[in-house]
């Protein structure tokens, strides 16, 4: 976008210039999707007053195929994609032969959850995760005594 050249010693030319612009048409977001070896998922999340729900869209995967993992503070759904299609004729030389290998990341940074009652689900394509948030908490009212101080323990009798 701009260069932070001090005054007076920026250097007006062509090549320069156009350097310049393809080095932004590279080093644009356009391109990370290409280079990015994990891939994304669609996700929807809702908050209730106890618990973060999270579904998850998985299409193809099976439960041994997907890994949930809590590491305070982040939440990471991970499904990896490992296929292999092979076809062979009568002679058992190869006529086709298909791979396929994914990984599918995402990561939620969440607090205060009790991670031990993380309750997930796979159904139809559909990871579901009910996160339940760790209670807080409830404060105590402290009753003010009449008279003294508080810290002298016959006062308070």
């Amino acid at each position: 976008m701009f260069d932070l050249v001090p005054f007076g010693k920026r250097r007006d030319d062509a090549f320069g210039a156009l350097a310049k612009s393809l080095n932004e048409v590279f080093n644009d977001d356009f391109f990370a999707p290409l280079t990015s070896s994990t891939l994304s998922f669609r996700t929807d999340i809702r908050e209730s007053e106890g618990a973060y729900l999270i579904e998850a869209e998985l299409p193809g995967f099976r439960k041994e195929e997907i890994d949930i993992d809590y590491s305070s503070p982040y939440l990471t759904i991970k499904a990896v994609r490992k296929e292999e299609k092979n076809e062979e004729n009568k002679e058992h030389q190869t006529v086709r032969r298909e791979r396929r290998y994914g990984e599918y990341v995402r990561r939620f940074y969440v607090q205060d959850i009790a991670e031990e009652s993380i309750r997930a689900s796979l159904k139809d394509g559909v990871l579901s995760l009910e996160v339940p948030k760790r209670q807080k908490p409830q404060g105590k009212r402290i009753e003010i005594q009449d008279g003294g101080n508080a810290s002298d323990p016959q006062q308070l009798e």
